[in-house]
């Protein structure tokens, strides 16, 4: 196992608010506020709370990625990149995506929202992947 990236997860995980950023801003913004509408769950929780709490979880996720990396080892990942996408997207696809359906079918939340939000996973975890690559 080879050293984790500190830095490269520090900046995987700004980067995948920096998607968030944008994908619920111009991307899907609109979109998400008229699913959840007035009233919805964008006036349940409180924005500063929310903020940290994202902050923090996006920061043990980017870690958690970044040991995966340092188990591969950077010899396996040198020869073989595609491991970065693969393994990033593949955690998205198909343990935090289904995860997300699967609660937001029991709460009965609409597909259109699931799929906004998973696209957003895709691409935040896709994001973290580049990042490790690019900083290995």
């Amino acid at each position: 196992m080879g050293p984790v990236n500190w830095i490269a997860v520090m900046v995987a995980a700004l980067s995948s608010m920096l998607v968030a950023a944008v994908w619920y801003g111009p991307l899907f913004g609109r979109a998400k506020l008229e699913e959840v509408g007035p009233g919805g769950m964008a006036v349940r929780t409180s924005t500063g709370r929310t903020a940290t709490v994202t902050v923090i979880l996006l920061l043990l996720t980017a870690s958690m990625m970044g040991h995966m990396f340092a188990r591969v080892g950077p010899e396996t990942l040198a020869v073989k990149p595609w491991l970065y996408f693969m393994m990033s997207g593949g955690l998205a696809l198909f343990f935090v995506i289904p995860a997300l359906w699967l609660s937001y079918m029991h709460q009965r939340i609409s597909t259109r929202l699931g799929i906004i939000d998973g696209g957003y996973w895709l691409v935040a975890y896709l994001a973290m992947g580049t990042v490790f690559w690019l900083l290995a």
